[in-house]
């Protein structure tokens, strides 16, 4: 995991219905899916053909009774997943799990930042298989990474501080502020891989809102509608030329779709 180091590198869906879930996102992205066989509990790999992209399972009944609500946590590859948990209390932040090991895969932390958005530290054991990556745009690996913080520059000061993430371009949106653009580890090349922001005040509390590729942004508008989901905000363009959706899953989790319009002419859903 060490070209990975500081960089997201898993996705993981906690839901109310871990069955009616995959098939929404089986149906919404087209991935495919299949148990991980763990032994301690039912745990489905979302998959890009042979290419593991995100895990799903049921929010375990202790986090629910804390108040955790369906939604989608970012693992960040890290050296070591104890030191970076107590750099992360040290800076403020919470741990909402302690380190722990998953037998044969690696071990993983919960944590949020100091603002309360929640992630994820991962070092794997190294006897996870290998599976060659398809190229970052591709339909069904994830495409985007955004922080609605509280406070966008305090934030990013956390983040730096932790994993050494740095500023590119920053983006004015006018009254909704500054998005400022930002890259990770070494596997990133320097390209920008996401975005922070200070969150309209409609939004409940901070979070992180991961994307995914989709080949054509209306029709999968559609896909998430047809199949019981809710859409926020969009299609509209970004900068670059991409089209964005943000919706809410049949479950009440949040993600985000990007994409061409294919048909230009074609209006939002």
């Amino acid at each position: 995991m060490s070209s990975f180091k500081d960089n997201f590198v898993w996705y993981e869906l906690l839901t109310s219905d871990a069955e009616a879930a995959e098939a929404f996102y089986r149906g919404t992205i087209g991935w495919g899916a299949r148990d991980s066989g763990l032994p301690d509990r039912r745990y489905t790999i979302l998959t890009l053909g042979d290419t593991p992209v995100a895990g799903l399972m049921t929010l375990p009944e202790e986090a629910r009774k804390a108040g955790a609500r369906p939604g989608w946590i970012g693992y960040v590859a890290v050296e070591d997943v104890d030191a970076v948990s107590a750099r992360v209390k040290e800076a403020g932040g919470i741990i909402r799990r302690a380190p722990d090991d998953i037998p044969g895969i690696g071990r993983f932390a919960i944590v949020a930042d100091p603002q309360g958005a929640t992630f994820a530290l991962f070092k794997g054991s190294g006897a996870e298989p290998h599976h060659p990556r398809p190229a970052p745009c591709t339909p069904g690996l994830p495409g985007w990474h955004e922080l609605h913080a509280a406070d966008r520059e305090s934030a990013f000061a956390f983040y730096t501080g932790l994993f050494g993430w740095t500023k590119t371009d920053a983006v004015d949106l006018g009254p909704m502020g500054i998005y400022q653009l930002f890259t990770t580890g070494e596997a990133a090349g320097g390209v920008s891989v996401g975005g922070m922001m200070t969150k309209p005040e409609a939004m409940p509390a901070p979070c992180w809102l991961y994307y995914f590729n989709v080949e054509d942004i209306d029709a999968a508008a559609g896909r998430v509608t047809g199949s019981g989901g809710r859409i926020l905000n969009g299609p509209h363009q970004v900068p670059g030329g991409s089209w964005i959706v943000q919706g809410l899953d049949p479950q009440g989790a949040m993600f985000a779709l990007v994409g061409p319009r294919v048909n230009v002419g074609s209006q939002a859903v």
